[in-house]
């Protein structure tokens, strides 16, 4: 074996750190590289989540605007069916529940089998749906009914409304901040707006006994409870499995009170068809989209959107009576319409 001679290993020993510093350099420029591009991939994928992001809350308001509408349809209908064919209100719920939760069990049972079984054989998440049933959706309903028998429909619409001066304090107490400019002035509109929809400016048309005032705080209280606590639930079991159960615990505790079977109306074929519309349009439609709504927008952009149903129960009085807008009700439509392009 030949040794390397002086000369060779002086060159040797010349070159090697060139070599190094060359493989160190291209050692250091290669993470570089790999940095950037990972930094750039990772802007990427936080540029789709946010338009993901953003695509869900414009479903969500979408979901949320047409499912006031539906509201505020079925308003004008109820109301027909209460003055004409007399009637009763909690009738008129408990059979829009109980053939709504049939409705929603039976998309859940085509489309969400799987977590429609494991909810009904969840003892703990059963628990939880009746809790949010109780509490938000037979809640809402009844306080509402009866706020408008202690005052009227006017002063009772606008006692509702104030439950997004609720949502807005849970939204900042969860989230430790104060209210937004924004959120305040879309506050200010719906408020303003509601109000000028449902009285036509003129505060005679309120009415407001302590009676009144006690059911219109429980109706404030149960439209914050109905914009936050079904959140989870939903994320959880799904829209229709949520519903379809949460329905079917609240027409059920309300007939074994109520007996609706001994109260039954003396419809004709076009109440019945009114009772049809509050059925698929006013609960199943209503329901369904605003709490998709909630769960895809939030509780506070849902809350105050859901303002849409005053707007759309005037235009239908409007077709349906043949009389014609006000000065207030453009005004109001305009305050209502400004705060859904705030809230987007």
């Amino acid at each position: 074996m030949t040794c390397p001679s002086s000369s060779d290993s002086s060159s040797w020993s010349h070159t090697s750190p060139q070599s190094d510093a060359t493989s160190e350099r291209v050692v250091q420029e290669i993470p570089e590289d790999v940095q950037t591009f990972e930094q750039e991939a990772a802007e990427a994928s936080i540029g789709l989540v946010s338009d993901r992001h953003k695509a869900r809350i414009h479903r969500g308001m979408l979901c949320v605007l047409i499912g006031g509408a539906a509201w505020g349809a079925f308003g004008t209908a109820a109301k027909y069916l209460l003055d004409v064919y007399h009637v009763e209100p909690l009738w008129l719920i408990d059979v829009r529940e109980f053939f709504s939760a049939l409705l929603f069990l039976g998309a859940a049972t085509v489309v969400d089998r799987k977590r429609l079984t494991q909810a009904m054989h969840d003892r703990q998440a059963l628990g939880k749906i009746f809790a949010v049933s109780f509490t938000a959706i037979l809640f809402s309903q009844i306080a509402y009914i009866y706020a408008v028998d202690a005052t009227n429909s006017a002063t009772a619409t606008i006692m509702q409304a104030l439950g997004m001066l609720g949502v807005l304090f849970f939204v900042c107490f969860k989230a430790r901040r104060g209210p937004r400019k924004r959120e305040v002035l879309g506050i200010a509109m719906a408020l303003i707006g509601t109000y000028l929809l449902v009285t036509g400016g003129d505060l005679s048309n309120l009415r407001l006994p302590l009676r009144g005032v006690f059911w219109g705080a429980l109706c404030a209280c149960a439209q914050t409870a109905l914009s936050i606590l079904p959140k989870k639930l939903m994320e959880q079991w799904g829209n229709f499995v949520f519903n379809g159960i949460a329905f079917l615990f609240s027409s059920v505790c309300l007939a074994v009170v109520y007996q609706p079977w001994n109260h039954m109306p003396p419809l004709d074929s076009f109440g019945w068809i009114l009772v049809v519309v509050g059925i698929t349009v006013g609960t199943f439609l209503a329901y369904g989209l605003y709490l998709q709504g909630v769960q895809d927008a939030g509780s506070m952009r849902a809350v105050l959107l859901g303002t849409i149903e005053p707007v759309m129960a005037t235009i239908t009085t409007v077709i349906v009576l043949g009389t014609s807008f006000s000065v207030t009700d453009f005004i109001g439509f305009g305050l209502i319409l400004g705060m859904v392009v705030l809230t987007a």
